[in-house]
């Protein structure tokens, strides 16, 4: 799909009635049109982790759906070396021992989690992450552990735990002796038995351990089963045969964990569930027998509740032992006492170790709040605030300015972000927690946006930084269900009506003092077991489970709501909830989630549903649309690749037919109302899209696995027609700027390494499109109200050479634009003041940001007002209008703008006087001769 992002622009643009011809243009247009990562830098979920013994500043860490990411400096800043690939689900990472240039990924997170994701199989660098190839295990869906012979970088083992949602072949332990270029199954049951690990003794790669896990997870929220059809195997001839073991181990093993002392490769240690729990075990003979260890609870607990605790024996004392669980753990004798080794109240939940064979103070940690490192055994640690890999669920976007983004983040809480830092980039100084749970919808007041609701159910006050308990219902009886995830939301024409949907939907016109129910229960009261739980049917037994999943009140009509379920149903009410329509799709099954619903802002008839079978084992994608309020459905998702569910999809507030779609992977555009769908990824990194919004000019996602990101001014995609495409050259009509100082830090600037998001633009967003065949200079001029020239722009302006003479180090200086006059798509942005004084020496601000700190301006900043944007292209010229806001936080009066701008431009007009003078006086002089 990435080959038809370049014809996003170019190639298609729908108008409502009738489809546009096409026209071939190179692909590297779309490049000026950018997302950026506004955070929070708040690590997510992290599993796959690995060091290198001999570079001992260099470790590597996979996020379970944020990517793979590599730090050169033991922690202090992380970099992404896997944004260019198909999928950001990690679920396993190893470095070959015996050549650290050579690192396998494996995708899929590996775990079971009501928010998991899926991957597509290996991956392979021998360029230690700079390049990637895509190999096989493709239908596996989630590996768990990888193993490399400590000798032969092309000898691995994979454990495939196979598809989560469902029985499939794939799975079970693998074995490559070609660096992955092809596979061997070695070790399997059937196709609901999955693995779990995969270790090599490392005195004799000859030996391998292994361990199978039955388990599945089910249709609905919170719904699992665990079979007892895993174990414990051990393999003397290299992975061909496998001998389960015993030995004292309890019989019925759902799933295990073995690790392998370095320094006494016959001493094993062991996490074991069963049906009755966990317990953990110890072998001194090399797996032949076991015994348990200790008696103490608090190193066998499950990691936040749910997946098995993770052992590491120290690679130098066989009687040293850690376990990753809701806290780190560690005993120094072999097992039976326990003290907590790092951790926090609440539960960071810790999902797996490495420890520097040579060093074991050295050691690397992941878990649900990201990857720490310690090289001091302990006593201090790296932080895990430097990961952008927040797994966020919903976006909303309040009325401040600038506009804040909010949502509950998984394992840690919630954010509300600012889009823009007042200190020119977006630190830890321009987000806060809004006291809603980890899973929940955040609902910003509109008229209050220092008032946020959020998850089920708290009102938060930003002021006071206090939130009071707002639910509709105080002790929840039997007849209100809620799941993780519950719809919350202001009515679109009411800004005082807050909506909040259990498996019943309720209103509240008084910030919660008071609610009242709107719906009966909306959910299925009975319903078929999809052919998706399989082997584990006989366990279920139909009954009211299902919760309202999905809301859209319509933006055009106060008393038209649209409600979907997690158990497959559509509900319409035109009457503000007295009486309430069926009116899902015939085809639409028991489970098929309605993910999100949109009502459509020009037509009350027309909506959209996102539908999102990840738990019926279904990877396709499913957009409904009706135009008759529910009595016909379409299916629309031609152009979204059949293997990638689909999350989110909305409607475009200003133009017509203009949707996105948020899929497991990325976004995706459509202009013809979703007849035809476009990839929107350009530079995104793939990661799971749980929602989109359009807030004024941007389009904001939640992803669930790198946080928030924006792209900047869609006005381009707003107005693409006909016209922009057979036109020489077209200038877009600009979005509104505002004039906003970028940087209002008066302290040292923070350092380079200190993380932060992107600022938008520093000034007005100007875009132009070139058709082929454009020729000669381009030149983009803005002029005031009474036609005056205030900046000229010219492809032909060469570019300022590097200075000899910077007082500075050079990665702190913004790198200058150029005009392009290439055919294609070009974004350029105006800094909104005139023409800086030629000659002068740039001097930068102590209010700097790495590599984006502008010289101090020698020139005027513009008024607020009208301005005139004419391009020049081709011979021709192509006239917009720009309109230019002050910053409304600023209060001032257009009075006292003007007296500022004439003092400044008095001044400027005299300095020019003076720039001939100036000249001479920097030309080079002749000697002088006696």
């Amino acid at each position: 799909m990435r080959t038809n992002l370049a014809l996003l622009f170019f190639l298609i643009a729908f108008p409502p009635v009738h489809h546009a011809q096409t026209a071939k243009v190179d692909t590297k247009a779309l490049t000026e049109m950018r997302w950026r990562n506004v955070g929070p830098f708040r690590g997510g979920r992290t599993r796959a982790l690995s060091g290198v013994p001999g570079q001992p500043n260099v470790f590597y860490i996979g996020a379970v759906n944020g990517g793979v990411w590599k730090s050169t400096d033991y922690g202090r800043t992380w970099q992404p070396i896997f944004d260019d690939q198909p999928t950001g689900s990690i679920g396993a990472l190893v470095v070959a021992p015996s050549d650290p240039n050579i690192i396998y990924v494996g995708s899929g997170e590996g775990l079971h989690r009501p928010d998991l994701s899926v991957g597509d199989g290996i991956y392979k660098s021998t360029d230690a992450g700079k390049t990637w190839t895509h190999l096989g295990l493709r239908e596996g869906q989630q590996i768990s552990q990888m193993a490399v012979d400590p000798r032969n970088p092309d000898r691995l083992f994979v454990a495939v735990a196979g598809h989560p949602y469902g029985p499939n072949p794939e799975r079970g332990i693998f074995r490559s002796t070609d660096g992955a270029k092809t596979f061997e199954k070695v070790l399997y049951k059937n196709e609901n038995i999955g693995a779990a690990g995969v270790v090599i003794d490392p005195s004799d790669p000859n030996i391998v351990y292994a361990t199978l896990w039955e388990a599945r997870e089910g249709p609905w929220e919170n719904g699992s089963w665990n079979g007892t059809g895993g174990g414990i195997f051990k393999s003397t001839d290299g992975g061909t045969t496998w001998n389960q073991l015993a030995g004292g181990l309890p019989d019925g093993i759902v799933q295990a964990y073995v690790n392998i002392s370095l320094s006494d490769p016959k001493r094993l240690f062991a996490s074991v569930a069963t049906q009755e729990g966990v317990d953990l075990w110890a072998s001194s003979d090399a797996g032949a027998t076991w015994h348990t260890v200790t008696s103490d609870p608090r190193p066998k607990g499950r990691i936040g509740g749910g997946d098995l605790p993770v052992p590491m024996i120290d690679p130098k004392n066989p009687d040293v032992v850690y376990m990753a669980s809701t806290v780190t753990w560690k005993c120094t004798d072999s097992g039976k006492t326990w003290i907590g080794f790092r951790g926090a109240p609440g539960g960071d939940d810790y999902q797996n170790i490495w420890i520097n064979p040579n060093d074991p103070n050295t050691i690397f940690i992941t878990s649900d709040q990201g990857g720490i490192i310690t090289v001091n055994g302990g006593q201090s640690w790296s932080s895990w605030y430097n990961q952008p890999t927040a797994q966020m669920y919903h976006v909303a976007a309040d009325n401040s300015f600038p506009y804040r983004l909010c949502s509950g983040q998984q394992e840690s809480g919630s954010a509300c972000i600012s889009s823009r830092g007042n200190d020119g980039q977006i630190t830890m100084r321009d987000w806060h927690p809004v006291a809603l749970e980890e899973y929940g919808y955040a609902a910003p007041d509109p008229l209050d946006p220092d008032i946020v609701y959020g998850g089920k159910l708290t009102r938060y006050d930003r002021r006071t930084t206090q939130a009071q308990y707002v639910m509709p219902v105080q002790l929840r009886p039997p007849d209100f269900r809620v799941v993780r995830t519950a719809p919350l939301m202001f009515s679109p024409v009411d800004p005082h009506l807050l909506y909040f949907a259990a498996n019943t939907l309720w209103s509240t016109g008084d910030g919660g003092r008071n609610w009242k129910q709107i719906s009966p229960d909306l959910t299925r009261k009975t319903w078929d077991v999809p052919a998706s739980v399989g082997i584990f049917a006989s366990e279920v037994t139909p009954t009211l489970r299902g919760v309202i999943y999905a809301l859209a009140p319509s933006p055009l009509d106060i008393n038209r709501i649209w409600a979907g379920t997690d158990d497959g149903l559509i509900w319409l009410t035109t009457d503000g909830g007295k009486n309430w329509n069926n009116v899902t799709p015939p085809l639409l099954t028991a489970w098929q989630k309605v993910s999100t619903l949109e009502a459509s802002h020009t037509d009350p008839n027309t909506a959209y549903a996102a539908i999102n079978t990840l738990r019926l084992n279904d990877l396709r994608p499913h957009i409904l649309r009706t135009r008759d309020g529910g009595k016909t459905w379409t299916e629309i998702v031609t152009g979204i690749p059949d293997d990638e569910n689909v999350n989110a999809v909305r409607e475009d507030p200003k133009r017509k037919g203009l949707l996105f779609a948020g899929t497991e992977r990325t976004v995706y555009v459509s202009f013809d109302d979703g007849d035809h769908w476009q990839s929107l990824r350009l530079n995104l990194p793939a990661s799971s899209v749980r929602d989109l919004t359009i807030k004024d000019n941007d389009l904001a996602i939640a992803m669930h696995g790198r946080g928030f990101w924006i792209l900047d001014d869609i006005t381009p995609l707003r107005q693409l027609n006909d016209k922009a495409l057979v036109d020489k050259a077209f200038l877009f009509e600009p979005a509104l700027a505002y004039r906003v100082r970028w940087n209002t830090n008066s302290d040292t600037p923070l350092p380079p390494d200190v993380p932060a998001g992107q600022n938008p633009p520093d000034g007005a967003i100007l875009n132009y499109y070139l058709g082929p065949g454009t020729s000669g200079d381009v030149t983009l001029e803005i002029l005031d109200s009474s036609g005056k020239l205030v900046r000229r722009y010219s492809s032909a302006d060469p570019l300022p050479a590097p200075d000899p003479e910077l007082a500075i180090p050079s990665y702190w200086v913004r790198p200058p634009q150029k005009l392009s006059n290439q055919a294609g798509f070009h974004r350029f942005v105006w800094d909104l003041h005139y023409a800086p004084i030629r000659g002068v020496k740039p001097d930068y601000p102590i209010a700097a940001v790495y590599q984006n700190t502008p010289p101090v301006s020698t020139s005027p900043w513009a008024v607020p007002g009208k301005y005139k944007i004419v391009l020049t292209a081709n011979g021709q010229k192509y006239t917009q209008e720009l309109t230019l806001a002050m910053d409304p936080r600023v209060k001032i009066s257009a009075a006292d703008l003007q007296q500022q701008f004439d003092l400044s431009q008095q001044v400027y007009q005299n300095l020019l006087a003076l720039q001939p003078i100036n000249d001479r006086l920097r030309k080079p002089r002749k000697p002088f001769r006696c």
